[in-house]
């Protein structure tokens, strides 16, 4: 052959091979430009979420899930009949002795709903009419990390995207000032070292990176990485943006890989947030009635009031999902007194939260979630003492409440046994939850997917039906 010939043959592989990659780019753009423009599939019922996860499995059965019986039996055996025989964990397996455990805090009824709540409870109490509980979620995992994830994913194993980026992916990004994924982490005083979280809780998996959430802290720097080294200022990271943005843009036209450009706008989305974030981060400017609401902790940064209040303030500036993880709930033993700390925590400012979006005209489109990865057990972890116990997980059933947008307001749906142990009526699988979120933003379950590795992959995986129930 040749040397023209080559070079004619290698013109026309290098064309084939560019036009290929172009006309794949036009595909992909296309595939994606027609996912998002089906979502939503019908008219959406809230447009904001803030999710306040409280981290280590709250007790059912000594915060909403009155049993009386349980205090008139406190010491008795768990009746086989009850247990059947069902998993327990490492921690409790050994136990010759499962003593039942009744809540030592009185419980009382409240608002029109009538619904009922533990002493503990003091500020929640107060909304009752406008919570919406689910006395009957249930899980599969039975330990703290796969449970996390499989709330957050739809998975418990680790890699899947998580609620946010699903919601961020589906509901399309703009040229907003902030993520629409926000991240805020705190700790609790219900147990120290508490289990950990790991990012990938709020990662965006196999979706395009651009959808992950964005983790705020406490102190100095909000945002990791955000500002600018010493010797740069604004003009000159503007300056480098652009230089940078034509080396990317070059690299895509030769290689069409979706990432670079998703890689484009976060360094855009970073440098637009470096004028947003101490701007959102700057909360002197709210009236003192607005802290007293919240609670005296919302005056110190990076405290569940805190991480409250700022929640309100990120949905105001325009984000859409907003997860608050808040550690410490995880009460194996001495829960009487850990749980009234956690408790003291919580109680105030989520409720507060539930009324500053009312008065502001926000709560009816948006949905306001309060609850944890699994329950605990209706019997004591170790020995059952006069005025102290601890409980096991339990993942067969737990509470969870939600408020706002959607959803019906002093409803409870779901019901358990009088032993507090197995789900007696209308059982709601964390899959069943997931896909009610989605149904609430507008987005059927089913047909939200995305194709990795051969496979359609949706956040409720395989199975899932929404909960019309609790739907107005």
């Amino acid at each position: 052959m040749k040397i023209d010939d080559t070079k004619n043959l290698l013109s026309r592989r290098h064309f084939l091979f560019n036009s290929g990659m172009a006309v794949g780019g036009l595909a992909f753009s296309k595939l994606l430009h027609s996912n998002l423009s089906t979502v939503p599939h019908f008219s959406p019922k809230v447009k904001r979420m803030i999710y306040l996860f409280q981290s280590g499995g709250p007790s059912q059965h000594d915060l909403f899930d009155y049993k009386p019986l349980l205090n008139k039996l406190n010491g008795e055996e768990l009746p086989d009949s009850v247990r059947q025989g069902q998993r327990v964990t490492g921690m409790t397996a050994g136990q010759r002795s499962f003593p039942l455990a009744g809540a030592q805090f009185s419980f009382k009824q409240y608002g029109e709903s009538r619904a009922w709540m533990s002493e503990l409870l003091p500020y929640t109490a107060e909304i009752a009419d406008e919570i919406c509980f689910i006395k009957s979620m249930h899980t599969e995992a039975i330990n703290h990390d796969p449970a996390i994830t499989f709330f957050q994913t739809g998975s418990q194993q680790a890699g899947r995207p998580s609620i946010g980026s699903w919601l961020s992916y589906g509901l399309g990004t703009s040229d907003k000032d902030l993520p629409e994924f926000c991240v805020l982490l705190s700790n609790g005083t219900g147990k120290l070292n508490a289990q950990p979280l790991y990012s990938r809780l709020w990662g965006s998996g196999f979706l395009p990176s651009l959808h992950q959430g964005v983790q705020f802290r406490s102190g100095k720097d909000p945002v990791l990485y955000l500002n600018n080294i010493p010797g740069i200022d604004a003009q000159t990271r503007r300056a480098m943006l652009d230089a940078y943005h034509k080396i990317q843009e070059s690299q895509y036209q030769s290689e069409q890989d979706e990432e670079i450009r998703t890689r484009i706008a976060q360094y855009e989305m970073a440098y637009r947030m470096q004028t947003s974030i101490p701007d959102v981060m700057d909360v002197s400017n709210e009236p003192d009635y607005i802290y007293e609401m919240y609670g005296p902790d919302s005056r110190i940064p990076g405290t569940y009031a805190a991480n409250c209040l700022l929640a309100r303030r990120l949905l105001e500036k325009g984000v859409n999902f907003t997860q608050l993880y808040h550690r410490g709930w995880d009460q194996h033993f001495n829960l009487p007194r850990n749980l009234s700390n956690q408790c003291k925590d919580t109680d105030q400012a989520s409720a507060a939260l539930v009324k500053d979006l009312k008065q502001r005209g926000m709560l009816e489109d948006t949905l306001v979630i309060w609850g944890g990865e699994f329950g605990r057990t209706n019997y004591s972890q170790g020995k059952l003492e006069m005025g102290n116990y601890g409980r096991d997980h339990h993942p067969r059933c737990f509470t969870i409440w939600m408020a706002g947008g959607g959803v019906k307001k002093g409803f409870s749906y779901g019901a358990t046994d009088d032993f507090g142990y197995n789900i007696v009526k209308d059982p709601v699988h964390v899959h069943d939850f997931q896909a009610t979120l989605m149904h609430l933003f507008g987005i059927d379950h089913e047909k939200f997917t995305f194709k990795h590795q051969g496979r359609y992959f949706r956040l409720t995986d395989v199975h899932g039906k929404v909960v019309k129930d609790v739907l107005v």
